[in-house]
C-alpha cells in the first residue's frame, strides 16, 4: 500500500501578528502531522512571538516573499511544499488533502472564496478560480502546491520582488498541468478590495498582469502596486 504523502506548510509573513497564531492552529488541529514552517521577513509587530508556539520551524530573513518561500522550501521535509499566506484558510483538512494528491500530482493550486460578505465577493471569487483554471496559473492566495522533487528541479521561485507566484506557475504549467482539486477551496482575506475599493483593485490587479506579461519588470509593478520606491 503506497503511504500517504507528507506535507510541509510554508508560511512567509511579514507583520501579521494579528493572524498568524489563528492560522497556525487551525493547521495543527486540521494536519497534525504536517509540518508548519513560518519564515519571517523582518516584521516591527509580534509576529515572532505570536508564531513561536504553533510553528514547528521559525526561520528569520530580510523581507521578500519569494527568498522567503525558497528559504523554507529549503528547510521542509515534506513532500509537498504548500506555499500558503498569513490571511488564507485551508477549508479542508488532511485526509481530504491525501486523497486529493494521492496520485502524485507535480503541482496545483485550489479554488478560492472571499471571507467578504458583500455579493460582489461572490462574483470575484469566481472570476479568480475560473481564471486560474482556464489559464493554468495559480496565485498565492490559492495556496499553490509543489511536489519537492518539481519544485526543485524548477529551481523555486524566481528572486523578484513581485509576480513570483505568477512566474512560478508559468514555468511549471510549461512542463506539468496543474491539479486544481474538486470540491476543496481555501479562504482568503478580502481586506485587500475593502480597503482599496473593488473596482480599483480589480483593474488594479488585471493591469499589473497584463504587464508582466508584456515584459514590465517586477522592480517596477513593484513600486506602481506599493507606491513606494525600492
Amino acid at each position: 500500500m503506497t503511504a500517504a504523502p507528507q506535507f510541509s506548510f510554508v508560511i512567509p509573513v511579514l507583520n501579521e501578528g494579528p493572524r498568524i497564531k489563528g492560522l497556525l492552529d487551525a493547521l495543527s488541529a486540521a494536519f497534525p502531522r504536517a509540518e508548519r514552517i513560518v519564515v519571517d521577513g523582518g516584521s516591527v509587530d509580534d509576529s515572532v512571538a505570536q508564531a513561536l508556539p504553533g510553528a514547528t520551524a521559525l526561520l528569520m530573513t530580510a523581507a521578500g516573499r519569494a527568498a522567503q518561500m525558497n528559504l523554507g522550501a529549503q528547510t521542509a521535509r515534506g513532500e509537498y511544499l504548500l506555499f500558503l499566506h498569513a490571511d488564507t484558510y485551508p477549508l479542508f483538512a488532511g485526509d481530504a488533502l491525501s486523497t486529493a494528491l494521492s496520485a502524485r500530482p507535480a503541482w496545483g493550486f485550489f479554488a478560492v472564496c472571499l471571507d467578504g460578505r458583500r455579493a460582489v465577493f461572490r462574483v470575484i471569487e469566481r472570476a479568480i478560480s475560473w481564471r486560474s483554471r482556464a489559464s493554468g496559473i495559480g496565485t498565492g492566495d490559492q495556496l499553490l502546491f509543489v511536489r519537492r522533487d518539481v519544485f526543485e528541479a524548477a529551481g523555486g521561485y524566481a528572486a523578484i520582488p513581485l509576480m513570483e507566484d505568477v512566474e512560478l506557475s508559468a514555468r511549471l504549467r510549461r512542463q506539468h498541468r496543474p491539479l486544481v482539486p474538486r470540491g476543496l477551496r481555501v479562504q482568503t482575506a478580502s481586506r485587500r478590495w475593502e480597503q482599496r475599493g473593488v473596482a480599483r483593485t480589480v483593474l488594479q490587479m488585471w493591469r499589473l498582469r497584463l504587464a508582466f506579461a508584456l515584459g514590465v519588470s517586477p522592480e517596477r509593478l513593484w513600486r506602481q502596486y506599493y507606491g513606494a520606491p525600492r
